[in-house]
């Protein structure tokens, strides 16, 4: 692991952040500047900055975590209507945080306006509730 990457240091505990679910491979836990509320990032915890650095396993735990994680956000108090899940991969993708990581983002029926919003503001708004609420669904 790295000691200057967040997620590094997220993985090891040595910076905060909401975690929502954990196993042997990936760690999801809460965007600290949501698009919306419950955007939720799944890391693998070996790093790589990329998707070529990830072993298959690890790319495929990623994105089945992804689909645990859109299910508890529709099932949860944030009810969400979809879900975007995507991943920036590389600088020119518009990856800033070099450590491969899946979002996945709740959007509800009729939110464009509030989710254009959300890309510009990217603000930490109710994580421990969210968190836990997610949490109560998987």
């Amino acid at each position: 692991m790295s000691l200057t990457c967040v997620f590094c240091n997220i993985i090891s505990a040595d910076e905060p952040a909401i975690r929502v679910f954990e196993t042997e491979t990936v760690l999801a836990f809460l965007d600290a500047r949501p698009v919306s509320r419950g955007h939720t990032l799944v890391v693998p915890k070996r790093h790589a900055t990329n998707l070529d650095g990830l072993e298959n396993h690890e790319g495929a735990e990623m994105f089945r975590v992804g689909t645990l994680i859109a299910g508890a956000l529709r099932r949860c108090d944030i009810a969400a209507d979809g879900v975007n899940i995507l991943v920036n991969d590389g600088r020119a993708a518009g990856q800033t945080v070099f450590h491969s990581h899946l979002h996945v983002v709740p959007r509800h029926s009729g939110d464009k306006a509030k989710f254009a919003a959300g890309l510009l503001a990217r603000r930490a708004v109710e994580l421990e509730e969210a968190g836990a609420s997610i949490r109560s669904q998987l």
